[in-house]
C-alpha cells in the first residue's frame, strides 16, 4: 500500500469518527490525497465533471424527488390509504395489512422510502394508535414496509445503480415488481401472526359499494404508476422522460383533480425540490471523484482478488457481499453506498457472471434493510420523529421485521429467478 492510498483510507475513515457530513467529507479526504500523491486537481475535476454530466438518466432522479414531494402536499396519499383501508382493513391486523399495501401502491408514485416514510407514515401510525395497536409496532411495520417504496418501480437507487453499472433501468423496474410484492406478503403474514398474538382488532368490513366509491376516488392516483411503467415499456417515454411525465402528472391531479395544492405550495414543493436535489448533487459528485480515485488506485480489482483468495464460489461471495453491505448500510446513507461503494464490487459480480440486473435488485433491498437497521437506520428516526415514540421502542419491535426481509432477501439471492422472470419474458 503506497502513501497516498494509506492517507486516503485514514482520512476516510477519520471522516466517520468525527461525523463530518459525508459529502464534505469525501472531498476534503480526495483533495489532501491528490495533493500527496502530487495530481492536477484542476485535470481531475474537469475529468470527473465530464463523466458526470454524460449521466444523462440521473435528471430522473429530481424528477421523482419533486413527484414524492407532490404526491405528499396533495391528497394523493389520503385516497391511497383509503383505498388499501377499503382492501383490506377488514382483515384481523387490518390497520397493518392496510401500512403494507398503501406503501406498495404509493411506491409504485415515487420509488422513495423517506417520502413513504414521511408522508403515508403519519396517517398510517395515527390509524393504528386510533385502533388500539401499540406505538412501537405501528411505527416497526410503518418503516420495515417503506422498504418496498425503491424496491417496486420507479426507483431512485436503482436510476444510480443503472448509471454505475449500465444495467438497463428499464430491466430493473421490472426485476423489482416481484420482490416488491413478495415483501409485501412477508409482512403481510408477520402481521397475521402477531395480530392473532397480541389480539389486534379486526378492521371495520366494508361493503362493494364502499369499496367502489374508494377505488373511483383514488383512480386518478392510481393512474400514476400505470402511466409511469406504461409509458417506459410500450417506449414512448425513456425512464428520465417518464420522471418529468409522473412530475406533471402529479401537478394535474393535485391542483385541478383533488385540489389539495395552489400556487403556493406548488412554489414550496419546488424550494424543497431544489434543496433535497442540491444535497444529493452534492454527495454525487463529492462520490465521483472519490470514485475516480478508487479507480486510479485499482480498489476494485483488491477487493476482487481478496475475496477469490477467500473463495471461489459464487454463493458464498455473494453471502460475503449482503453481509458487508447490511453493516455499511447500518452507518451510512444509501446513495453514498451506491455511488462509492457498488463500483468497488462490479468488477467482481461481473467477474463470477452474475446478472448486474439481479444483482442490483438484491443490492438495492439490502441497502433498503439497513435503512431501517440500529444503530444509523434514518426510517427508524423519520418514524420515532413523527410519532414522538421513543427509539428504543421501536428498534425492539422492528428485529423481528428486520429478519422477515432478510429471509426475502436470502431468497432473492439465491433464486435469482424471481427478480429475472419477467425482465427476461417483458423486458427492454
Amino acid at each position: 500500500m503506497n502513501f497516498p492510498l494509506l492517507i486516503f483510507i485514514l482520512f476516510f475513515i477519520l471522516i466517520f469518527l468525527l461525523r463530518i457530513p459525508i459529502a464534505l467529507g469525501m472531498i476534503v479526504t480526495s483533495v489532501f490525497y491528490m495533493l500527496v500523491k502530487g495530481l492536477d486537481i484542476g485535470l481531475v475535476a474537469n475529468q470527473v465533471l465530464t463523466n458526470l454530466f454524460s449521466k444523462y438518466i440521473l435528471i430522473a432522479v429530481p424528477l421523482f424527488v419533486f413527484t414524492a414531494k407532490i404526491m405528499n402536499t396533495g391528497k394523493v396519499t389520503e385516497m391511497v390509504f383509503k383505498f388499501a383501508n377499503s382492501m383490506v382493513g377488514g382483515l384481523k391486523g387490518g390497520m397493518g395489512h392496510v401500512n403494507v399495501v398503501a406503501s406498495i401502491i404509493f411506491s409504485g408514485m415515487t420509488g422513495s422510502a423517506v417520502a413513504d416514510a414521511s408522508g403515508l407514515g403519519i396517517m398510517e401510525i395515527e390509524a393504528m394508535r386510533e385502533h388500539g395497536y401499540d406505538d412501537g409496532f405501528s411505527c416497526a411495520i410503518t418503516a420495515a414496509s417503506a422498504t418496498i417504496g425503491p424496491i417496486f418501480p420507479p426507483s431512485i437507487p436503482m436510476v444510480f445503480y443503472a448509471m454505475l453499472s449500465g444495467a438497463s433501468i428499464g430491466n430493473l423496474f421490472l426485476g423489482g415488481m416481484v420482490p416488491g410484492i413478495l415483501i409485501g406478503i412477508a409482512l403481510m403474514f408477520y402481521i397475521a401472526f402477531i395480530a392473532n398474538k397480541r389480539n389486534y382488532p379486526r378492521g371495520e368490513k366494508r361493503g362493494f359499494r364502499e369499496f367502489l366509491y374508494s377505488t373511483i376516488k383514488a383512480f386518478p392516483a392510481l393512474l400514476t404508476p400505470v402511466i409511469l411503467l406504461g409509458g417506459i415499456y410500450t417506449g414512448v417515454v425513456t425512464p428520465t422522460e417518464a420522471g418529468a411525465l409522473a412530475a406533471f402528472y402529479a401537478i394535474i391531479i393535485s391542483m385541478l383533480v383533488y385540489r389539495a395544492m395552489g400556487i403556493k405550495e406548488l412554489v414550496r414543493v419546488i424550494v424543497e425540490t431544489v434543496l433535497t436535489t442540491g444535497t444529493l448533487s452534492l454527495i454525487v459528485g463529492a462520490a465521483f471523484t472519490f470514485s475516480y480515485i478508487v479507480a486510479l488506485e485499482h480498489i476494485p480489482q483488491m477487493i476482487a482478488g481478496f475475496l477469490l483468495n477467500i473463495t471461489t464460489n459464487k454463493y458464498i461471495l455473494l453471502l460475503l457481499i449482503n453481509i458487508l453491505f447490511i453493516i455499511l448500510g447500518m452507518f451510512i446513507d444509501t446513495s453514498t453506498i451506491t455511488v462509492v461503494f457498488i463500483p468497488m464490487v462490479l468488477p467482481l459480480v461481473q467477474t463470477l457472471g452474475i446478472d448486474l440486473v439481479h444483482f442490483g435488485v438484491v443490492i438495492v433491498l439490502n441497502m433498503m434493510i439497513g435503512l431501517s437497521t440500529p444503530p444509523m437506520g434514518m426510517l427508524l428516526f423519520i418514524v420515532s420523529g413523527i410519532s414522538g415514540t421513543s427509539l428504543k421502542i421501536i428498534i425492539k419491535e422492528v428485529f423481528p421485521m428486520i429478519i422477515v426481509l432478510l429471509v426475502v432477501l436470502f431468497l432473492i439471492t439465491y433464486v435469482p429467478e424471481i427478480v429475472l422472470f419477467i425482465p427476461h419474458n417483458f423486458g427492454m
